[in-house]
């Protein structure tokens, strides 16, 4: 897992994303709209939206939020939204590598964001290609530490669906799987009766690079920053941290 992983860890346990709910929950109803668009609006027949609305209801998103995505991506109503999926790629300080993936109903407009944020905030775009061959595209699902939910019966759980990885971050499991898989791990651990607090397709680098606390504040500046932005949906970067750069992250 990411630098950046780490620490988004660390900014729900500070609550910081409780000033963000605004912009969150449009994020989440984007999410909806186009799981339904793709997939249909059956939740139950379409693994996708399911996620989505998982992920809604978890960061209480209201049901009649939901309600109304579904059905904009479905494309009942009038004012039913197309997006359109863009990924931008860039270098913050000290040539960390950035992915940006934007939703958007207006491509010039998300790339005007995506670009002022960057050369706020030390860094550069890349060419296409540049970054983006470094990462993978995983599935990752969060599980709540919480009485009978240990490492051993995770992997009882799951020891036949495909897990990669399990990694222990203190208050919380994150397992890796292959995206083809993440259904699958998914069901098993409710079928097993252990709930999951997200379950979502992120871009995994294969060449995380350590970095001093100097580099990793510019470096989630820049991320915030773009996590800021109305038309990106996700930000993935291959920065990494020792336990003791975080531990001073976490005093600032």
């Amino acid at each position: 897992m990411s630098g950046h992983s780490k620490w988004a860890t660390t900014k729900h346990k500070k609550a910081v994303i409780d000033g963000r709910r605004a912009k969150l929950f449009a994020k989440l109803i984007k999410n909806i709209e186009v799981a339904a668009r793709l997939g249909g609006p059956d939740i139950d027949g379409n693994p996708t939206l399911y996620d989505a609305v998982q992920k809604g209801r978890k960061s209480s998103l209201p049901n009649d939020n939901i309600e109304r995505a579904i059905k904009r991506g479905s494309g009942v109503g009038a004012d039913a939204v197309e997006y359109q999926n863009i990924m931008y790629e860039g270098y913050g300080p000290n040539g960390v590598a950035v992915l940006i993936e934007c939703l958007t109903d207006n491509k010039n407009r998300a790339a005007a964001e995506v670009r002022l944020a960057v050369s706020r905030h030390h860094g550069t775009m890349a060419d296409p290609g540049s970054v983006s061959y470094q990462f993978s595209r995983k599935g990752v699902i969060v599980v709540a530490k919480a009485d009978g939910v240990s490492e051993d019966s995770i992997l009882e759980a799951v020891l036949e669906v495909g897990v990669e990885d399990i990694e222990d971050r203190g208050e919380q499991f994150v397992l890796t799987t292959d995206p083809s898989d993440m259904v699958a791990v998914r069901t098993a651990l409710q079928a097993a009766g252990i709930d999951y607090e997200s379950a979502d397709v992120e871009f995994i680098s294969g060449m995380p690079i350590q970095v001093d606390a100097d580099t990793a504040r510019k470096v989630i500046e820049l991320i915030d920053a773009l996590e800021d932005c109305e038309e990106v949906q996700n930000v993935y970067s291959n920065f990494d941290m020792t336990p003791e750069v975080l531990a001073e992250l976490e005093n600032d």
